[in-house]
């Protein structure tokens, strides 16, 4: 598959495809979002809300959460307010999402069933990290995309006068509703 991925990618490079997306790095909008890596989302959520290349900055992951208030996607709209000016922040999370009631021990039995030693999963916990923690999904997307709306708000390193809302996207029809 990677082999026809790049096969694509000559040809799109070499018909000069990459013409219509030009821009530059700084958000035409001043919107930074967080939403989920759920591979309908790529497509319909620039679409449900009329983005186009160079509008926003888009920062996906896993359930569209920030479990960490230091994590590389907090980190991200920390350059993105300081470095590339943006003013709002959306954290958005959607209807159907894979995190939703993922259960950590179920990942790990996944691991293990994949060829990951029990010494490597040791050492993960040796060094600190809790694993079941680290890999445990939500229950309640509303709630996720509350809780992940005041650790943004309320990060030390978040200026005022950013304003950061909530939002849970149909995963179906891209319709929004906001989180209160």
């Amino acid at each position: 598959m990677i082999d026809q991925i790049l096969e694509y990618n000559r040809r799109f490079v070499a018909d000069k495809c990459y013409e219509r997306f030009a821009t530059n790095k700084y958000p035409d909008k001043k919107i930074a979002i967080v939403t989920c890596m759920d591979t309908r989302l790529i497509e319909l959520l620039p679409a449900a809300l009329g983005f186009k290349n160079g509008d926003v900055k888009i920062i996906k992951n896993a359930g569209a959460t920030i479990t960490n208030p230091f994590d590389s996607t907090m980190r991200s709209l920390i350059v993105a307010v300081y470095e590339l000016g943006v003013n709002e922040i959306m954290i958005i999370g959607h209807t159907g999402c894979g995190v939703q009631g993922m259960d950590a021990d179920e990942m790990l039995a996944l691991m293990r069933e994949r060829g990951i030693s029990e010494e490597h999963i040791s050492l993960m916990q040796h060094c600190g990290i809790d694993l079941r923690s680290w890999l445990h999904g939500f229950e309640d997307t509303d709630v996720a995309v509350a809780e992940t709306v005041d650790l943004v708000r309320k990060h030390p390193l978040m200026p005022d006068g950013i304003s950061v809302a909530g939002y849970v996207m149909d995963s179906y029809t891209g319709e929004l509703r906001q989180i209160e």
